[in-house]
């Protein structure tokens, strides 16, 4: 039985091999360079006894060991023998730690590029040290005194080269802010601990660089530019507290823990963050006096360094630590130099409306009744309606209006921009610029292709749900895929339900009481408020624009209403309808919102209307394996949701009237821009949830995982 086995006369398929065991051969047979590089440093440890024992206090190290006195006594072949052993037994876990960066780029870029890096890096570094400690050494400079006359050993150099290749890999931004992270790491690795090994990580990094170029600041975008200074600020009150309470042994001398001037990086500290958020907001007062402060450590750095010098038995230690603040200078004047160079995405101002700076006369602001207008004049997308509803701002481009809603600093911009469709590019070009001189951050939310084609370079794109369309010219129920519609129909006929297409305005006060204790008994269920954002209410079905369907008992009792929102081409014609409420009475018809759905789809179609949009159920879409780790969380996210809204179940129900799909999108500039569009939209879609309500929510999901 090879391919199952049977028990007792039913055959049991045999349960696929889970092993890990496979899964790591196919992952060693991808990086076999790593894997022998790993294999050799193990092996050498054990052999030499260095995983327990540290190779410096050992007879054999100075002969294997890498450095300026090896070179100079003609042990050549240090720099490789070097590379495969480890200085003290604790550092074998950072070391295959750092391995793993190997392993990322020879899985990215194959075997001889890694080695090419590795093995380049490696030497580079051990010899570029050497060098640079050998004309040091000529200054009578103890810090290089001290370590031109020290050995190490360690493949450090390689894997920080192979580390620093990865960076170049990053999509923008993340390619600049990693840059930013290990240009932190081996400057302060060198300015506040000087060991060799830290020499030798910050010339791994510079071959690195040399080679690839892919740190290209300039080519960030002003948001990523603020981002960057408000991280570097931080960073630098980082280095200042650490530095204060840990000993260094940087080039400009040893420092003791608690030795500095605790005044000094007080008023450092209390600056930075001052200022620190007006610069990632992009604030033309904290980049100014950043620079005056920045200004300030470097000459107060340098007034040290005078003093030293002109007066060298009385150097003013007792100031507080010399040693540090001069280090710390270079950090400031890094700091300061960078300031400069981007100085041109510090100019934003408080702004009341988005696009007008305070102080100026803002025009007129659109309104729903603008937005109505350009929808019916120059056509929309099956969302566009929803621009018109309470809560909304407008902002003006050229020759169009983009809707959106302001939340927790980001602003989101609904379906697509109105007005003429050729005019799309230059509307959402104005919109993006607008948001980020206001120091906000832009997002398209329910987005179709058209804005998806016309977004600036390194913009990212996330299906959050798939628009439902169904067809109007030609529909007929008939055929297997349509069986549920046509047992609706059928059975309302039986049980004498009748359908009504109308207006709100235009119903009883008698049946609009029904609707209203229908939806208020459907809020009622949950354990939130109704949505809002892209999901209507009752008070937008009050449009005359706005069409109801109504399922009416034989008793004359409400059953079930859908709302339907217009949706308009050129020239104000109706070119379909978007479904947006969908209700029925607690114990009334069971199929009536296939009888609702169905019914009015011949209705539009005899109207001569061309499509009927079901809308899109949000975090319903299906996600393929080319989609992205981002898309699968989201699937995940609407398992967790669908005992509270029901997402996927709506999907589902849409899929009876054999729709096709057009993808709606979130569209955003990175990754990062996402811990602020979630808190944004989730207030967009619940204003006025309380806190006990999402507490209530979470237990719901709980109780349906």
């Amino acid at each position: 039985m090879s391919e199952s086995q049977k028990t007792g006369g039913a055959e049991v398929a045999k349960e696929p091999d889970r092993s890990p065991v496979p899964r790591v051969i196919r992952v060693v047979s991808r990086i076999p360079a790593t894997a022998s590089l790993v294999v050799l440093v193990l092996a050498a440890g054990i052999a030499s006894q260095g995983l327990w024992t540290a190779a410096s206090a050992q007879a054999w190290w100075p002969a294997v060991a890498y450095g300026l006195p090896s070179l100079q006594e003609g042990r050549w072949w240090t720099p490789v023998t070097g590379t495969f052993f480890v200085v003290d037994p604790w550092a074998y876990v950072p070391t295959m730690i750092a391995f793993f960066w190997v392993g990322l780029l020879e899985w990215q870029r194959g075997t001889r590029v890694t080695l090419l890096y590795f093995v380049g890096g490696q030497l580079f570094a051990v010899l570029a040290t050497t060098a640079f400690l050998a004309l040091a050494g000529m200054l009578a400079w103890p810090w290089a005194v001290t370590l031109a006359g020290t050995l190490d050993a360690g493949p450090s150099g390689g894997t920080m080269a192979c580390f620093a290749a990865c960076v170049g890999l990053f999509a923008s931004p993340w390619r600049q802010r990693a840059w930013i992270v290990v240009f932190g790491y081996v400057v302060i690795g060198v300015l506040f601990f000087g060991t060799l090994a830290d020499l030798e990580h910050a010339f791994a990094v510079v071959l690195v660089l040399a080679i690839d170029r892919s740190f290209r600041i300039r080519l960030a975008s002003t948001r990523e530019r603020r981002f960057l200074a408000f991280a570097i600020s931080l960073a630098l009150g980082v280095v200042q507290l650490i530095t204060l309470v840990i000993p260094t042994n940087g080039p400009f001398g040893p420092t003791a823990a608690l030795d500095g001037s605790w005044i000094e990086v007080a008023v450092d500290v209390v600056v930075i963050l001052l200022v620190s958020n007006g610069l990632r907001r992009g604030r033309r007062w904290a980049w100014t006096l950043s620079v005056i402060w920045a200004s300030v450590n470097v000459l107060v750095a340098g007034l040290y360094v005078v003093l030293a010098v002109a007066f060298p038995a009385d150097a003013p230690l007792e100031w507080g630590d010399t040693d540090v603040s001069i280090a710390t200078s270079v950090l400031w004047l890094l700091f300061f130099a960078y300031l400069l160079a981007t100085r041109s995405a510090f100019g934003t101002r408080r702004r009341r409306q988005l696009g007008v700076e305070r102080g100026t006369r803002s025009p007129d602001p659109a309104t729903a009744d603008d937005a109505r207008e350009l929808i019916e004049t120059h056509g929309g997308g099956t969302l566009s309606w929803m621009s018109t509803w309470e809560g909304m701002d407008y902002f003006r481009t050229s020759d169009r209006l983009v809707p959106y809603q302001k939340h927790a600093g980001v602003v989101v911009a609904l379906a697509d921009p109105l007005g003429p469709p050729e005019a799309a590019r230059t509307s959402v070009a104005e919109f993006i610029h607008a948001a980020e001189r206001s120091a906000l951050i832009p997002c398209f939310f329910s987005a179709s292709q058209v804005v998806r084609d016309v977004l600036p370079t390194g913009w990212r794109s996330l299906v959050i749900a798939d628009d439902t369309i169904v067809d109007l010219p030609g529909l007929a129920f008939t055929g297997k895929p349509w069986a549920h519609v046509r047992t609706a129909l059928n059975k309302a006929d039986r049980e004498g339900i009748t359908f009504r297409m109308t207006t709100l305005a235009a119903e009883t006060w008698g049946i609009r009481q029904q609707l209203r204790a229908i939806s208020e008994s459907w809020v009622g269920d949950k354990g939130l408020p109704e949505m809002r954002f892209t999901l209507g209410t009752l008070q937008e079905a009050e449009a005359s624009e706005v069409r109801l369907a109504l399922a009416i008992s034989a008793q004359g009792d409400v059953d079930g209403f859908l709302s339907w929102l217009p949706v308009y081409g050129p020239a104000g014609e109706h070119r379909g309808w978007t479904l947006d409420l969908m209700r029925r009475r607690d114990g009334g018809f069971a199929g009536v919102m296939e009888f609702l759905i169905g019914s009015s789809a011949r209705v539009f179609a005899e109207e001569g209307a061309q499509i009927l949009s079901l809308s899109g159920a949000p975090l319903a879409h299906e996600v393929g394996e080319d989609e992205g780790r981002i898309a699968q969380m989201l699937e995940q996210l609407s398992s967790i949701l669908e005992p509270v809204y029901g997402f996927r179940s709506l999907h589902r129900f849409k899929q009876k009237f054999n729709p096709r799909y057009e993808p709606i999108y979130l569209l955003y500039r990175d990754e990062g821009d996402l811990a602020r569009i979630g808190p944004a939209l989730v207030r967009a879609f619940l204003p006025d949830a309380t806190l006990r309500q999402y507490a209530g929510a979470g237990i719901d999901m709980l109780r349906g995982s």
